[in-house]
């Protein structure tokens, strides 16, 4: 039996695929504690593991930007405060392998001073936006020379630096790989629920034969935005279909104002929604993006603020599988926004609602990239990877 620590970064898409991989590992004999900000610690416990609070995780936030809405993120991911206490907690906790969130440069700036095999884990693509990376490590360095301290190492020399660097998509999916990136693994996605999210009884009837339309945006709060729900609610009002909305904790229900055909809940699992669906409307999430199309179900992207989001925005359009609609200006790089008027952007939504509904190409592309995926179990495919460099 192995004792991992995760240092961790508990955004919206990366903390449910780390948990699920954790659970991979414990079924295998393991134990697994994961250190990260407080944010992380109740979604943590609530999922069985041991969670170590980084106290430090906004002790120098003063001194970053305090005009940007990646001002705590970037205190968390880059400061030094964070680097000194990510250390103690290695050498206090002494595991046999540290994992570490390819969105931590603080902790990987450190990987290759363990003095153990380390583990960098990315939940989205590489190859296929690896550009994109480099921009937002570059904004994240940026923002900590901001705030008066050294800049860190590159992102190929931070990802490099570790033993590993585990993919949670598909190979075929991401881009070509490029030489000198031989430690990748690509195990495919992990499509984990965290415990809040549960089967939720909708109010339509098993025989009710409408389409079902799930809109589900990023569980991040740096990404809230009750107007993007608003706009979403309003826009699928007049379709013929039921439409469940989550708002993953950040928006309470009782901010919008559902329309007759929609029901708003904090939490729900998703797959037996989209299971059953003739639609998905998110934000670009790779979970949310690779679920959609584990089920065959087409679906409307409105990119968020992540940097990856844009990207499979245009990735679902360039495979036929859904429609890119203009979005958010994603953090460390230009993207696709476009100044739109409340009605005009609902407008825009209902439109491409109505194609899809109306096109049977969308599903059908989609269900063919189902097939890729059928089978595959990225957690348990991860842990083996992690395994195989154990002392």
């Amino acid at each position: 039996m192995a004792k991992f620590l995760w240092l961790n970064w508990s955004g919206g898409g990366n903390l449910p695929p780390s948990l699920g991989i954790a659970r991979a590992l414990t079924e295998r004999g393991h134990t697994v504690a994961f250190a990260g900000r407080p944010e992380m610690v109740p979604r943590v416990v609530a999922a069985g593991f041991r969670a170590i609070e980084l106290t430090e995780a906004y002790a120098q936030l003063d001194r970053y930007p305090a005009n940007s809405p990646m001002s705590r993120a970037a205190c968390y991911l880059t400061s030094p405060a964070v680097a000194d206490q990510m250390r103690a907690v290695v050498t206090a906790e002494a595991p046999d392998l540290v994992l570490i969130d390819g969105m931590v440069p603080a902790a990987l700036a450190q990987a290759q001073d363990f003095g153990r095999p380390t583990v960098a884990v990315s939940h989205t693509f590489v190859f296929r936006m690896l550009e994109r990376w480099r921009g937002t490590t570059n904004a994240l360095n940026g923002m900590r020379q901001q705030a008066g301290f050294d800049a860190l190492p590159d992102l190929d020399t931070l990802w490099r630096g570790c033993d590993r660097l585990i993919v949670t998509t598909l190979g075929e999916f991401d881009a070509a790989a490029l030489p000198g990136w031989e430690s990748v693994r690509h195990v495919g996605p992990v499509l984990e629920d965290e415990k809040v999210a549960v089967p939720t009884a909708l109010p339509w009837g098993a025989d009710d034969t409408t389409p079902l339309a799930l809109m589900s945006f990023s569980t991040g709060f740096e990404q809230r935005s009750v107007e993007k729900l608003q706009r979403g609610l309003d826009a699928l009002a007049d379709l013929p279909l039921h439409v469940v909305a989550t708002t993953g904790g950040i928006v309470e229900p009782s901010e919008l104002k559902a329309p007759g055909n929609a029901v708003v809940l904090n939490y729900a699992a998703h797959d037996p929604i989209i299971k059953h669906a003739a639609l998905v409307v998110t934000h670009g999430g790779h979970g949310t993006a690779m679920r959609a199309l584990k089920y065959g179900v087409p679906m409307i992207v409105i990119p968020g603020l992540a940097h990856d989001q844009a990207v499979i925005a245009a990735l679902m359009e360039e495979w036929g599988t859904g429609i890119a609609m203009p979005g958010d200006v994603p953090f460390g790089g230009a993207g696709n926004a476009k100044a739109l008027t409340q009605e005009e952007a609902v407008a825009a939504l209902r439109d491409a609602a109505a194609k899809i509904l109306a096109t049977p190409s969308y599903r059908q592309n989609a269900q063919a990239r189902a097939k890729a995926l059928a089978g595959i179990d990225g957690a348990a495919n991860a842990a083996k990877e992690i395994e195989a460099l154990l002392p």
